[in-house]
């Protein structure tokens, strides 16, 4: 299915969004990948949703990625004698502690022995999303005193984050080793993975994974922000996901944080999705506030491959008019010619192999003469990766004979996919190349593309040929080698 913009939109499935009807009306509005969010919904509710995805991505022909995120560790105080709990004065004492009883005015459980091994005096510790804010003043392996520095109602089992250390606590909970290995087994594409603060983090997960899916980090803590060029070198992917990362840093923060983190990304040449209440207001309005409208934009102008949906989708009242609206604003930015010199602007020239001189040569010939679109053929997708980094004026076809990687680069920025049959002659793959690009539509006759290719064919990271093609198959029959 073609698309009339390069960014990508996410979708996350839910109550909203769970029938085979609404799930393909997602995708005809402009979804192109659907998010599967663990923390809710047992295995087999998320089974039945992949399995219509993959009916819908079927009835369409069209590849769909499907991406699983992981919760995470939740970490939360415990429960209180009153059950609409406390109000915290500011200035006030009040301990965290280990103690089961149930809280009260001056103290609560807080089940995370964890935490204390890692608090120091001085370290702060928000709950509520933030809402609350207390300083630690002392501590030990089983307690904190702290001092109530913002005040508000504290209740059952409310989180709790900790930005100022580094925990001792794994990415992957036992729930999540359960989740991770059913998700794999079903096929998802990507697996998100919550709560990263250090390489190790992202390792353990891929030795789970074990090449059954692509890795996509989540940024959500300062740690994860700190050890961010580590994170990336073992990540396929990245998601900025800026509602836990807002609670833990000062919110003025989290807007050159997230433009450094795309920039990052787009030269490593791995996909980056903008995440978190980007049109929070659909999920009561039919309409989005012009705040959102312009918080969606931004990650455009910034050159983002995915901007994200999640309660606006799974929960919310208009979750098709949520797609339509991120669909429109996409196409009109990408109409706008700031974008393109902002896009172009932020290019990076690094290339340190072939296939990065193949690529960038496969732009420059698009840009400066008549071509209509750049068909690369990539077996592991690093190709179709790296012919996006380069952010071309031209619309990228994404060739491949393993529909897995079709899927999967159904999140990079630009990539039409196809399937094709196996390739194992050049000829073949230039008329497998025009033939895509005449019916999608983005080529006729009189057109040239540009076929990037690797020989021998389908062997993965062999990128090394670049050729002009005529879009009409009787002069490649006439001109073009076997």
């Amino acid at each position: 299915m073609r698309r009339l913009r390069n960014v990508k939109i996410v979708a996350t499935l839910g109550p909203a969004s769970e029938t085979y009807e609404t799930i393909r009306a997602l995708h005809e509005a402009g979804a192109d990948v659907f998010r599967l969010n663990m923390s809710h919904g047992s295995h087999e509710e998320i089974q039945v949703k992949h399995e219509i995805i993959r009916k819908v991505e079927d009835d369409l022909g069209s590849p769909i990625a499907i991406l699983a995120d992981l919760q995470g560790p939740k970490l939360r105080v415990g429960v209180f004698a009153n059950d609409e709990g406390e109000d915290l004065v500011e200035g006030e004492k009040f301990r965290l502690d280990l103690d089961e009883a149930l809280g009260d005015i001056k103290r609560v459980n807080l089940p995370h022995p964890e935490i204390f091994a890692a608090l120091k005096p001085g370290a702060h510790l928000l709950v509520n999303d933030g809402k609350i804010r207390l300083r630690v003043e002392d501590c030990g392996k089983d307690f904190a005193d702290c001092i109530v520095v913002t005040g508000g109602r504290i209740s059952n089992r409310k989180g709790v984050n900790v930005p100022d250390v580094v925990l001792p606590l794994a990415a992957l909970s036992p729930k999540d080793k359960k989740d991770l290995e059913f998700v794999a087994e079903l096929g998802v594409d990507w697996i998100a993975l919550s709560f990263v603060q250090r390489p190790a983090d992202v390792l353990e997960a891929r030795e789970m994974i074990r090449g059954r899916a692509s890795v996509l980090s989540k940024i959500e803590k300062p740690t994860a922000v700190e050890n961010f060029d580590e994170i990336l070198d073992v990540s396929d992917g990245i998601m900025v996901a800026r509602g836990d990362l807002g609670v833990e840093l000062p919110v003025q923060n989290v807007p050159p944080i997230q433009k450094r983190l795309v920039r990052r990304c787009r030269r490593a040449a791995k996909p980056v999705i903008v995440a978190t209440q980007m049109l929070e207001s659909m999920i009561e309005s039919p309409m989005p506030t012009r705040a959102e409208v312009s918080d969606v934009a931004t990650a455009i102008y910034e050159g983002a491959d995915a901007i994200m949906l999640s309660a606006e989708s799974a929960a919310g009242s208009y979750p098709i008019e949520a797609v339509t609206t991120m669909d429109n604003v996409a196409q009109e930015v990408e109409s706008d010619g700031t974008y393109r010199e902002i896009i172009e602007a932020s290019r990076s020239s690094k290339g340190e192999t072939v296939s990065d001189a193949i690529v960038a040569a496969a732009r420059e010939i698009a840009e400066t003469t008549e071509i209509s679109a750049i068909c690369c053929f990539s077996q592991s997708g690093t190709t179709a990766l790296k012919v996006a980094r380069e952010r071309p004026r031209v619309p990228i076809i994404a060739m491949t004979s393993r529909l897995g990687t079709a899927r999967r680069l159904a999140l990079t920025w630009g990539t039409t996919c196809v399937t094709t049959g196996e390739i194992t002659r050049f000829k073949m793959a230039v008329l497998a190349s025009v033939g895509a690009a005449k019916r999608l539509e983005m080529a006729t006759e009189k057109d040239q593309v540009v076929v990037t290719a690797g020989l021998p064919f389908n062997v993965p990271g062999t990128t090394n040929i670049v050729r002009v093609a005529p879009c009409d198959e009787r002069l490649i029959s006439a001109t073009e080698p076997e």
